[in-house]
Protein backbone atom coordinates (compact mmCIF):
# COMPACT_ATOMS: atom_id res chain seq x y z
CA UNK A 1 0.00 0.00 0.00
CA UNK A 2 1.69 3.23 -1.15
CA UNK A 3 -0.09 5.40 1.33
CA UNK A 4 0.99 8.24 4.06
CA UNK A 5 -0.53 10.35 6.20
CA UNK A 6 1.04 13.71 7.63
CA UNK A 7 0.24 16.45 10.05
CA UNK A 8 2.47 19.66 10.39
CA UNK A 9 1.16 21.43 13.62
CA UNK A 10 2.69 24.95 14.14
CA UNK A 11 1.87 28.02 16.05
CA UNK A 12 0.58 29.56 12.37
CA UNK A 13 -1.39 26.30 10.86
CA UNK A 14 -2.52 22.72 11.38
CA UNK A 15 -2.52 20.41 8.65
CA UNK A 16 -3.86 16.82 8.54
CA UNK A 17 -2.75 15.02 4.76
CA UNK A 18 -3.41 11.46 3.81
CA UNK A 19 -2.78 10.31 0.50
CA UNK A 20 -3.06 7.06 -1.49
CA UNK A 21 -0.82 6.97 -5.01
CA UNK A 22 -3.12 4.11 -6.17
CA UNK A 23 -6.41 5.77 -5.80
CA UNK A 24 -8.70 6.65 -8.20
CA UNK A 25 -8.82 10.32 -7.73
CA UNK A 26 -11.18 10.55 -4.68
CA UNK A 27 -10.78 13.88 -3.11
CA UNK A 28 -11.96 15.40 0.46
CA UNK A 29 -10.12 19.26 0.79
CA UNK A 30 -10.31 22.00 3.22
CA UNK A 31 -8.29 24.79 3.65
CA UNK A 32 -10.32 27.27 4.12
CA UNK A 33 -9.54 28.81 0.51
CA UNK A 34 -11.89 28.33 -1.69
CA UNK A 35 -9.81 28.80 -5.18
CA UNK A 36 -7.23 26.77 -3.34
CA UNK A 37 -9.01 23.66 -2.57
CA UNK A 38 -10.44 23.59 -6.31
CA UNK A 39 -6.89 23.50 -7.53
CA UNK A 40 -6.04 20.80 -4.77
CA UNK A 41 -8.93 18.89 -6.18
CA UNK A 42 -8.20 19.01 -9.76
CA UNK A 43 -4.38 17.73 -8.73
CA UNK A 44 -6.46 15.03 -7.22
CA UNK A 45 -8.72 13.71 -9.74
CA UNK A 46 -6.45 13.81 -12.53
CA UNK A 47 -2.91 12.56 -11.09
CA UNK A 48 -5.29 10.07 -9.72
CA UNK A 49 -3.98 9.99 -6.27
CA UNK A 50 -6.71 9.92 -3.63
CA UNK A 51 -6.15 12.88 -0.91
CA UNK A 52 -7.33 13.96 2.06
CA UNK A 53 -6.41 17.30 3.21
CA UNK A 54 -7.48 19.26 6.30
CA UNK A 55 -6.00 23.23 7.09
CA UNK A 56 -6.41 25.45 9.72
CA UNK A 57 -4.08 28.50 9.37
CA UNK A 58 -3.83 32.02 10.17
CA UNK A 59 -6.30 33.22 7.39
CA UNK A 60 -7.16 36.38 9.79
CA UNK A 61 -3.51 37.47 8.71
CA UNK A 62 -3.32 36.34 5.20
CA UNK A 63 -3.11 32.66 3.29
CA UNK A 64 1.05 32.31 3.00
CA UNK A 65 1.05 30.34 5.63
CA UNK A 66 -2.11 28.08 4.67
CA UNK A 67 -0.62 27.47 1.19
CA UNK A 68 2.95 27.39 2.51
CA UNK A 69 2.18 24.79 4.85
CA UNK A 70 0.01 22.65 2.93
CA UNK A 71 1.88 22.45 -0.12
CA UNK A 72 5.18 21.65 2.28
CA UNK A 73 2.34 18.70 4.11
CA UNK A 74 1.10 17.19 0.73
CA UNK A 75 5.09 16.62 -0.91
CA UNK A 76 5.91 15.45 2.65
CA UNK A 77 3.39 12.67 2.07
CA UNK A 78 4.01 11.97 -1.45
CA UNK A 79 7.50 11.49 -0.54
CA UNK A 80 6.80 8.83 2.26
CA UNK A 81 4.50 6.82 -0.02
CA UNK A 82 6.93 6.36 -2.55
CA UNK A 83 9.33 4.62 0.36
CA UNK A 84 12.50 3.98 -1.87
CA UNK A 85 10.46 4.55 -4.36
CA UNK A 86 11.23 1.13 -6.13
CA UNK A 87 9.93 0.50 -9.78
CA UNK A 88 8.48 4.02 -10.31
CA UNK A 89 8.31 4.89 -13.82
CA UNK A 90 10.19 8.57 -11.94
CA UNK A 91 9.79 10.80 -15.12
CA UNK A 92 6.12 12.11 -15.85
CA UNK A 93 5.96 15.10 -18.86
CA UNK A 94 2.65 16.42 -19.55
CA UNK A 95 1.08 19.54 -21.90
CA UNK A 96 -2.16 20.80 -20.34
CA UNK A 97 -4.62 22.67 -22.51
CA UNK A 98 -7.00 24.81 -21.39
CA UNK A 99 -8.96 26.61 -23.93
CA UNK A 100 -6.37 29.15 -24.86
CA UNK A 101 -4.20 27.89 -22.44
CA UNK A 102 -1.41 26.16 -22.54
CA UNK A 103 1.14 24.76 -19.64
CA UNK A 104 4.11 21.95 -20.01
CA UNK A 105 4.94 20.69 -16.76
CA UNK A 106 8.22 17.98 -16.60
CA UNK A 107 9.12 16.32 -13.45
CA UNK A 108 11.74 13.95 -11.90
CA UNK A 109 11.56 12.01 -8.50
CA UNK A 110 15.33 12.70 -8.04
CA UNK A 111 14.97 13.14 -4.53
CA UNK A 112 17.15 16.86 -5.51
CA UNK A 113 13.96 19.48 -5.02
CA UNK A 114 14.31 22.36 -7.22
CA UNK A 115 11.70 23.76 -9.13
CA UNK A 116 11.29 26.45 -12.40
CA UNK A 117 8.78 28.45 -12.49
CA UNK A 118 7.91 30.30 -15.81
CA UNK A 119 4.24 31.52 -15.39
CA UNK A 120 3.14 34.55 -14.96
CA UNK A 121 -0.50 35.99 -13.77
CA UNK A 122 -2.19 39.45 -14.65
CA UNK A 123 -4.06 39.79 -11.95
CA UNK A 124 -3.66 39.56 -8.01
CA UNK A 125 -6.11 37.17 -6.69
CA UNK A 126 -8.21 34.45 -8.29
CA UNK A 127 -11.43 34.26 -6.12
CA UNK A 128 -9.74 35.36 -2.44
CA UNK A 129 -6.18 33.47 -3.05
CA UNK A 130 -3.45 35.88 -3.91
CA UNK A 131 -2.00 34.44 -7.30
CA UNK A 132 1.66 34.91 -6.00
CA UNK A 133 1.18 32.03 -3.86
CA UNK A 134 0.97 29.66 -6.63
CA UNK A 135 4.26 29.67 -7.25
CA UNK A 136 4.89 29.45 -3.29
CA UNK A 137 3.20 26.01 -3.60
CA UNK A 138 4.78 24.82 -6.01
CA UNK A 139 8.05 25.33 -4.33
CA UNK A 140 7.03 24.52 -1.13
CA UNK A 141 5.30 20.94 -2.53
CA UNK A 142 8.57 20.34 -4.62
CA UNK A 143 10.58 20.75 -1.56
CA UNK A 144 9.39 18.13 0.91
CA UNK A 145 8.20 15.94 -2.15
CA UNK A 146 11.75 15.75 -3.29
CA UNK A 147 11.13 16.50 -7.00
CA UNK A 148 12.63 18.84 -9.79
CA UNK A 149 9.92 20.26 -11.29
CA UNK A 150 9.26 22.54 -14.36
CA UNK A 151 6.15 23.97 -15.02
CA UNK A 152 6.16 26.92 -17.95
CA UNK A 153 3.23 28.36 -19.10
CA UNK A 154 3.50 28.20 -23.37
CA UNK A 155 0.69 30.63 -23.68
CA UNK A 156 -2.30 31.89 -22.17
CA UNK A 157 -5.02 35.04 -21.33
CA UNK A 158 -7.24 33.88 -18.78
CA UNK A 159 -5.91 33.71 -15.19
CA UNK A 160 -8.06 30.84 -13.87
CA UNK A 161 -7.18 28.85 -16.73
CA UNK A 162 -3.06 29.52 -16.22
CA UNK A 163 -3.43 28.52 -12.73
CA UNK A 164 -5.78 25.53 -13.68
CA UNK A 165 -3.33 24.50 -16.38
CA UNK A 166 -0.62 24.44 -13.74
CA UNK A 167 -1.73 21.92 -11.33
CA UNK A 168 -3.51 19.89 -14.11
CA UNK A 169 -0.39 19.28 -15.72
CA UNK A 170 1.50 18.59 -12.35
CA UNK A 171 -1.11 15.96 -11.55
CA UNK A 172 -0.99 14.33 -15.07
CA UNK A 173 2.93 14.39 -14.85
CA UNK A 174 2.84 12.65 -11.56
CA UNK A 175 0.37 9.50 -12.44
CA UNK A 176 3.13 9.09 -15.01
CA UNK A 177 5.98 9.59 -12.58
CA UNK A 178 4.33 7.68 -9.71
CA UNK A 179 3.40 4.65 -11.77
CA UNK A 180 4.92 1.04 -11.24
CA UNK A 181 7.02 0.72 -14.02
CA UNK A 182 6.18 -3.27 -15.08
CA UNK A 183 9.62 -3.91 -16.59
CA UNK A 184 11.36 -2.26 -13.99
CA UNK A 185 9.20 -3.31 -10.98
CA UNK A 186 11.62 -4.11 -8.39
CA UNK A 187 14.70 -1.85 -9.37
CA UNK A 188 15.56 1.60 -8.29
CA UNK A 189 15.39 3.94 -11.38
CA UNK A 190 18.51 4.93 -10.98
CA UNK A 191 22.14 3.75 -12.10
CA UNK A 192 23.52 4.81 -8.62
CA UNK A 193 20.94 2.11 -7.34
CA UNK A 194 19.37 4.86 -4.80
CA UNK A 195 17.14 8.39 -5.32
CA UNK A 196 17.76 10.91 -2.85
CA UNK A 197 20.44 13.38 -2.23
CA UNK A 198 23.06 14.90 -4.72
CA UNK A 199 24.57 14.06 -7.50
Amino acid sequence: MRTATVTRNTSETRVAVTLDLDGTGTFDVRTGVGFFDHMLEQLSRHSLIDLNVRTEGDLHIDQHHTVEDTGLAIGQALAQALGDKRGIRRYGHALSPMDETLTRVSLDISGRPWLVWKTAFSQKRLGEMDTELFQHWFHSFAQTAGITLHVETLHGENNHHIAESAFKGLARALREAVEIDPRRADAIPSTKGTLGGAG
